[in-house]
C-alpha cells in the first residue's frame, strides 16, 4: 500500500497510490476499473480525461514533490502544464477540496 500525504497540510490524499509504469497504465490512468487507484505518472507535459465518465483531481509537481498546479478536470477535456514539472497525480473528484491541498503544499509519497 502506497500513500500519498499533503505533509504541510497534515492531510492523506490517497492510500491507494499506484506509480504508472506500464505503458497500459500511462495510457489508460483512471479509466481501467470502476474504482480505479489514485496514479503517479513521471509524465510528459499534459493528460486527457476523454472517454471518462466522471471529473478527476490533478496534481502537478516538481522534482520536489511541491504542488506547482491543483485542478478538477471535467470529462473530454486536455490538461496541459509546464514542461519542467515531471510528476503528475491522477486522483479522485474532491481530493484537492477535502484535503485542502494547494499551490506550494509539500507531499510525501510512503509505503506502509
Amino acid at each position: 500500500e502506497v500513500i500519498l500525504k499533503n505533509i504541510t497540510k497534515g492531510t492523506i490524499l490517497a492510500t491507494d497510490l499506484k506509480i504508472a509504469t506500464s505503458l497500459p497504465d500511462k495510457i489508460a490512468g483512471l479509466l481501467k476499473k470502476s474504482n480505479p487507484p489514485s496514479l503517479l505518472f513521471k509524465t510528459r507535459f499534459g493528460m486527457h480525461t476523454f472517454f471518462l465518465k466522471n471529473s478527476i483531481d490533478i496534481l502537478v509537481m516538481d522534482n520536489e514533490y511541491i504542488i506547482k498546479k491543483a485542478s478538477t478536470i471535467k470529462p473530454n477535456r486536455l490538461f496541459f502544464y509546464n514542461l519542467q514539472y515531471p510528476y503528475i497525480i491522477e486522483t479522485h473528484t474532491g481530493t484537492i477540496k477535502k484535503s485542502k491541498t494547494e499551490i506550494g503544499d509539500k507531499v510525501s509519497i510512503s509505503k506502509h
